[in-house]
């Protein structure tokens, strides 16, 4: 069953009408199925036109939706043969960061990104995607490993930032998303980074520093969270719609200020209501990203990666 955001409710309303025609058909001779079409078109006109129009607030309800797809769905969905890797070497394990090889058509990749979960179990065991150091040590090492055996790599970034804990930082979180973000722009082979999600401050870049970055049309990405922004500036958070819309937020807007390079399409009314043809829409641009990379060497990779972020600033 669908959750339905507050933007959504006459959509909502429609749906149950449509629920409540198909249930009644069962029991009664009168054909109704005239009327069941003229409501579902007119639900998916309106569904339509109110995604087309959405606030970068509500873009940002949208991008956190619990049935949202995470990691794991677009590993199901959109890759094959997917071998994951755990651990740093220095710490532990951390579930909130995933990653592995994985196929995407006829190319074998290293697939990184962060799992959120999707019911109060595993949200609690990946951490509500929130990485702690060793996770972001777990992707520097699968990113050295991609280097040494000549994979792309391939990023899924959704995550509302790095976990703020005292733990985390007693464990260096400063420093390993630094290094994590200097391990991207020194990778010697291709990477594509994709915002699926919530692309949530320094633990988002540290994931996202690559030559190609992609976002999907109702994802945010952001140096902090609207409601963090609302409460440093207004001192509450009821401010952050306005602090969302100050922030350009949105795939259409950091498009053109060149933050991210190319809008991946999601399904009408948002992946979250079709995570399978989300993540063939998404896996089919990043294997042109891929194609359009391939053939260069380290040091044209690394410079490509230079001039896109020294370019972002004097726009």
């Amino acid at each position: 069953m669908i959750s339905y955001l507050e933007f959504e409710k006459p959509v909502a309303l429609l749906e149950a009408r449509i629920a409540e025609l198909r249930a009644a058909s069962v029991h009664d001779d009168v054909d109704i199925s005239a009327e069941i079409a003229r409501l579902e078109q007119k639900s998916a006109d309106l569904l339509a036109s109110t995604y087309a129009s959405l606030s970068p607030w509500q873009k940002t309800q949208v991008a956190r939706h619990p049935a949202r797809p995470h990691f794991r769905d677009f590993v199901d969905h959109a890759f094959d043969e997917f071998i994951p890797l755990g651990g740093d070497r220095h710490y532990g394990e951390d579930e909130a960061i995933m990653g592995g090889f994985a196929r995407l058509g006829e190319r074998r990749v290293m697939l990184i990104g962060h799992e959120k979960g999707n019911d109060t179990e595993s949200r609690l065991r990946h951490n509500f995607g929130m990485g702690k150091p060793e996770g972001y040590r777990k992707a520097i090492r699968l990113m050295e490993m991609a280097g040494r055996f000549g994979l792309p790599v391939v990023t899924l970034v959704d995550t509302s930032g790095a976990f703020p804990g005292v733990e985390a930082e007693e464990r260096g979180q400063a420093e390993a998303i630094a290094r994590s973000t200097e391990a991207c722009l020194a990778l010697p082979v291709p990477m594509v980074a994709t915002i699926v999600g919530e692309g949530g401050s320094g633990g988002a870049v540290a994931l996202a520093s690559a030559e190609r970055v992609l976002m999907f049309e109702h994802a945010v990405y952001s140096v902090i969270s609207p409601e963090g922004c609302a409460s440093i500036l207004w001192r509450t958070a009821e401010k952050a719609p306005d602090a969302a819309e100050a922030m350009k937020v949105t795939a259409q807007h950091l498009h053109k200020l060149g933050v991210i390079d190319r809008i991946v399409g999601e399904p009408s009314g948002g992946a979250h209501r079709n995570p399978a043809a989300a993540a063939k829409s998404l896996a089919k641009a990043i294997g042109e990203e891929l194609d359009g990379l391939a053939g260069k060497d380290a040091a044209a990779l690394r410079q490509v990666r230079e001039d896109r972020f020294l370019r972002i600033g004097s726009l």
